[in-house]
Order: C-alpha cells, then sequence, then structure tokens
C-alpha cells in the first residue's frame, strides 16, 4: 500500500490542506473497482476531517459529488467536488479513459432486477 497526498479545500476557507491518505494500492494500473471505491471514500473523508477535525467519521456514500479524471505528467488526478469544497489525489500512474471508466462503473447506481408479481 502507498501513501497518496490529496490537496483538500473547504469552501469559505482561503487556503487549501494536504491530507494523507492510506490504503490505496501502490500499482495503480493493477487497481480493481474495489480500491477506486477505497480511494474516493478516503478522499471524501478527507475533506470530512479538514472540514469537522476530530468529529467521528461520517459513513460514505458515493452520490452527491462531481469528478473527473484529468491528465498530468505522470499519469492522471482526480477531482471531486461537491458544495462543502473539493479534493484533488494523484498523479496516478493509470490511463484516464480505464481509470473515468472504473470510477463511472463504481458510482453507478445499483442495478435492480424488475418486480414481478
Amino acid at each position: 500500500m502507498r501513501t497518496v497526498d490529496v490537496d483538500v479545500w473547504v469552501r469559505g476557507t482561503n487556503q487549501a490542506r494536504t491530507e494523507t491518505l492510506r490504503g490505496v494500492p501502490e500499482q495503480a494500473s493493477a487497481w480493481t473497482e474495489s480500491d477506486v471505491r477505497t480511494l474516493l471514500t478516503e478522499m471524501l473523508l478527507a475533506l470530512e476531517r479538514v472540514q469537522n477535525p476530530g468529529g467521528e467519521p461520517p459513513p460514505v456514500v458515493l452520490r452527491g459529488f462531481s469528478w473527473i479524471v484529468s491528465p498530468e505528467a505522470g499519469g492522471v488526478l482526480v477531482h471531486l467536488e461537491m458544495k462543502m469544497g473539493t479534493a484533488s489525489a494523484g498523479p496516478f500512474g493509470i490511463d484516464e479513459p480505464t481509470l473515468t471508466g472504473m470510477i463511472a462503473r463504481v458510482m453507478a447506481p445499483p442495478v435492480t432486477a424488475p418486480m414481478v408479481h
């Protein structure tokens, strides 16, 4: 596992802060959707820690925010934005279309079977 720095800005403040995430596998090119879910969850929790230092971490639901994967020297960056602020992490050594597809699948609502009566 590697540590990942995430830059966090909370709306209404004047400065961004760098937080460290743990639990993200080293080789982004080998990530699974579970690894991507961990990355997104940890980024959201970092934003929560900066907004509410010392508070209990809330349950995380991967809904209610915008995201984008952007190219950067050495890989790609992941950016999350919501009303409370933004979080950006990377660069990760994975191509943009692959990571974009993985995030889209992780963010997709669960598929439910039609109800049969």
